[in-house]
């Protein structure tokens, strides 16, 4: 089955299970072809990231990731990756509450256009508030137009606190001698 095809796909949408090398693969597939996109900063994840990036997130109980699988008959399993969320959690000071940041989304360029951020998204919510957060955050690059539309369908906006005060930056420092490689200036 292709997504181009008339019938409509069979997508489900599950929580990655760290420890599994096939859902572990899948990720660093997924992550990968984001790093690879413009929108991911155009360039391949480390060997070291590949190798050590599963096994880094089952470390940390404040991560989850959800992976979108597309009904596929033909293939060894009946299912294809086709989408990934990475996620971290939080915490709101002003709402003394968990918040999640959504910090990663991929969908494989041939799947877009098909809502798979949505039902991710969905997916990621009601994680969100299994964990008794108070909202979901996330980044998004000001030229990205149809991943803004895509997460503003979905209720999210512009951070503000006041009005007057205007709109929430998101800022990095890089701190190149804290890594093994140097980070792509999005992450």
């Amino acid at each position: 089955m292709s997504p181009a095809s008339c019938a409509p796909p069979i997508i489900t949408v599950r929580r990655v299970d760290y420890g599994n090398a096939r859902e572990a693969q899948a990720l660093v597939g997924l992550l990968d072809g984001y790093a690879r996109d413009p929108a991911g900063g155009g360039a391949p994840l480390s060997d070291a990231v590949k190798q050590g990036l599963p096994q880094a997130l089952r470390q940390r109980p404040q991560a989850f990731s959800v992976i979108a699988w597309a009904a596929e008959p033909g293939s060894p399993y009946g299912e294809v990756p086709v989408g990934l969320i990475n996620c971290l959690e939080g915490f709101s000071t002003f709402a003394c509450k968990p918040l999640v940041n959504v910090h990663d989304v991929a969908v494989a360029p041939q799947w877009r256009g098909h809502r798979i951020a949505q039902r991710m998204l969905q997916a990621v919510e009601a994680i969100a508030r299994e964990r008794g957060a108070c909202k979901l955050t996330l980044e998004v690059l000001s030229g990205n137009h149809s991943a803004l539309r895509a997460y503003e369908r979905e209720g999210f906006a512009a951070y503000t606190l006041k009005p007057g005060m205007g709109q929430a930056q998101f800022l990095q420092k890089p701190l190149q001698d804290a890594v093994a490689h140097p980070l792509p200036a999005a992450h």
